[in-house]
């Protein structure tokens, strides 16, 4: 992938877009069925022509784009729960990839579950369970844990449960990306106004 902030934006719009879907989840059960379908897409494109394929095109990151700008801005408009969340996907991107044998155990597995999605359909439940299972065998061996705020009976519905697991993977995934295309700690501390500007810039392209 080309190492450039526009290619960084994108990735964070997905990270972003993860992390919301998880927060409505845990809250109300029900996120945006569109916003969930191309984070999950992103963990099944396998062979990606460039960074916004790897989510089905730009116009799949739309909530994640407006997230990305808000987060970007005055501390005040800063929602510092996703932050956390946001925060706590690319620490743990940062150690899994340093473990190959789990990255091995990952890509095997969502070898399976694109075999189950090309039948049920991306956003099946037996899918989101399929991906559920490779989360919670794999990086949530790695601590320390993410510990997702929400109702308790959302949290407990093995449903919801299922597609919170699997938004954070995809949370992982986007974090991935954003090192392939040159992003870090440094890097986004460094240009948070400059990425607050390309997010605005590629939602306006959208409207």
């Amino acid at each position: 992938m080309i190492k450039n902030l526009t290619n960084q934006t994108i990735a964070l719009a997905g990270l972003s877009q993860a992390i919301q879907s998880v927060s409505n989840l845990a809250k109300t059960g029900t996120t945006d069925a569109d916003d969930l379908e191309a984070c999950i897409s992103s963990l099944l494109k396998i062979n990606a022509d460039d960074v916004p394929d790897v989510y089905g095109g730009l116009d799949k990151l739309r909530s994640g784009f407006k997230l990305l700008e808000r987060q970007m801005g005055p501390s005040d408009s800063v929602d510092t729960e996703l932050a956390r969340y946001g925060a706590a996907l690319v620490y743990l991107e940062g150690r899994y990839r340093r473990m190959d044998g789990m990255q091995k155990a990952i890509r095997s597995g969502l070898e399976r579950a694109t075999a189950q999605a090309a039948h049920f359909g991306i956003t099946h439940e037996n899918v989101m369970a399929s991906i559920a299972d490779i989360y919670q065998n794999n990086i949530s061996k790695i601590n320390p844990r993410i510990m997702v705020m929400g109702d308790p009976v959302h949290l407990e519905n093995p449903v919801v449960a299922n597609k919170i697991r699997a938004l954070l993977l995809a949370g992982i995934r986007s974090a991935w990306l954003w090192q392939q295309c040159g992003g870090s700690k440094f890097s986004f501390l460094l240009n948070r106004r400059k990425i607050r500007e390309e997010a605005r810039r590629l939602l306006q392209m959208l409207s």
